[in-house]
This record gives structure tokens, C-alpha cells and sequence, in this order.
């Protein structure tokens, strides 16, 4: 298999918006995904762009996979890359594909001097903590994740949600 890996360019947000759309159906939350797609290009590419990816490339079938991550800051440990999303498509996967984007979003971590890579992996994700025991990662306990959308944002800065 001749797999290469690349940094993301905007005419990838097509592809890699309907493979963060299979991660959501994967873990069961494909209702959660309501980014536009102009949403994510600008995120990406506009003038303040938040993220960064690599895309794994089949020349045969084009992306079938990708990392996408971006600077976090943390008090007690500083900069650090958070990797948000982390998908091969199913039919790719252990082939190599996710250790070549796995492996380049260390190196990226490394060579940008931060203090450390961070990401979350469902804890009933078996194949993925597998994946993330090889390299002796670190995976925690006890944190529970909380949210909160843009519509909540908003009631809650009006003042309209009651209980405050």
C-alpha cells in the first residue's frame, strides 16, 4: 500500500468534514456534528485559522484518513497539541495509515517545541486504546468532560436560563 501523508489544504475540507462525519457515526453521536462546512474551512483557513491536520492519501482512492489538532495551553504543564479528531476510514485500518498520521502528529509536537500531546479516546474504544497502548501513552481516569453549546452560551449571558 502506498500511503503518503500531508498537511491539509483547504480543497481537503470536503473530504475530511464527511470523515469527521464517519468518527461521529463510529462513536455513536452523528447527530453532535453541526459544523457548516464554510464553518470549517474558515476555522482551517481564513484569517485566523485554530487548526492544522494531515490527511493520509491512497493515490488510488485519494483521503482516507486524518489527524487534526491545534495548540492547547494548559496552567500546569503550558503549551501543548491537543489532537481533536483521529480517523482512518474502516476499510484502511491496520494498514499503516494511522501509525503514518499518528506518528507525523508527534514529530509535529516535537519539532514545535510543546510540552506535551493530549487527546481523549472513548473509554469503551477498545481498538484505539489498544492503538494508544503501544506507545505507552498515558490514558487517565476520573476526568468527565462538560460543555456547553452556543445556544446555551447565549441564554446563559442574557440571563435567560433559569437557576443562575
Amino acid at each position: 500500500m502506498n500511503i503518503t501523508i500531508r498537511t491539509a489544504i483547504e480543497t481537503d475540507c470536503e473530504r475530511i468534514l464527511e470523515l469527521i462525519n464517519e468518527l461521529a457515526f463510529y462513536e455513536k453521536a452523528p447527530e453532535e456534528v453541526t459544523v457548516t462546512l464554510a464553518e470549517f474551512i474558515d476555522a482551517g483557513f481564513g484569517t485566523t485559522p485554530v487548526w492544522k491536520a494531515f490527511v493520509a492519501e491512497d493515490p488510488a482512492v485519494g483521503i482516507i484518513g486524518f489527524a487534526l489538532f491545534y495548540t492547547r495551553y494548559s496552567t500546569w504543564k503550558g503549551r501543548r497539541l491537543y489532537l481533536e479528531d483521529f480517523l482512518v476510514t474502516e476499510t484502511y485500518r491496520g494498514k499503516g495509515a494511522g501509525k503514518l498520521l499518528f506518528e507525523n502528529v508527534i514529530r509535529e509536537a516535537k519539532e514545535n517545541d510543546y510540552n506535551g500531546m493530549v487527546w481523549q479516546v472513548l473509554d469503551w474504544n477498545e481498538p484505539a486504546i489498544h492503538f494508544y497502548n503501544k506507545y505507552k501513552a498515558h490514558i487517565e481516569e476520573g476526568w468527565l468532560n462538560a460543555s456547553f453549546s452556543k445556544e446555551q452560551t447565549h441564554k446563559l449571558i442574557e440571563g435567560r436560563h433559569a437557576g443562575i
